[in-house]
């Protein structure tokens, strides 16, 4: 299982010793070791079961076991026989507490994202923007494009204002 660093660190401090071996890359990407074919059907935000199919292959280096700590590629929590394989269904339900903290609920369905603007099956909302009459609009972006969106502050102090304003005058 590879998870992006952000959900990955969340889900390692949840899983606590309960974690099977680790190795984290030079950008922070952590790898979990589960039995195969336990995550076959996991569909989590910045997460991605590693695996082998008819038309992609997937490789990852593996530190020689000596390698405990970076810059480069090494064992977060190191192989042996007290943390080998991680138990998938604990490792599902740390990496999906973390999914929920770190990018908050998941919408229903495909999204388009504001950046790019492709449908994702992994939105994230990044900003609800609220209507002086009625109901605003909720803003997706694809993880990538996540951490890009930069919210209007003239337009946010514009919204406040009104409600402001609206809530006086009645």
């Amino acid at each position: 299982m590879r998870a992006a660093p952000t959900v990955g660190e969340r889900a390692l401090k949840v899983l606590s010793d309960e974690t099977g071996a680790v190795i984290q890359d030079k950008y922070g990407t952590l790898y979990w070791l589960v039995a195969v074919g336990s995550a076959t059907s996991w569909h989590l935000r910045q997460v991605r079961v590693l695996t082998q199919l008819a038309d992609e292959s997937t490789y990852l280096g593996v530190p020689p076991i000596s390698w405990t700590e970076g810059p480069r590629t090494h064992w977060r929590v190191p192989l042996s026989a007290e943390h080998y394989l991680t138990d998938a269904f604990k490792l599902w339900g740390a990496l999906a507490e973390a999914d929920r903290v770190v990018f908050g609920p998941v919408p229903q369905g495909r999204q388009t994202c504001y950046r790019c603007e492709l449908p994702t099956e992994e939105p994230v909302i990044v900003d609800v923007q609220h209507g002086g009459s009625g109901a605003g609009r909720t803003i997706y972006a694809c993880p990538r494009h996540t951490r890009t969106y930069q919210r209007d502050a003239v337009a946010e102090a514009a919204a406040r204002r009104r409600a402001l304003d609206q809530s006086v005058t009645r």
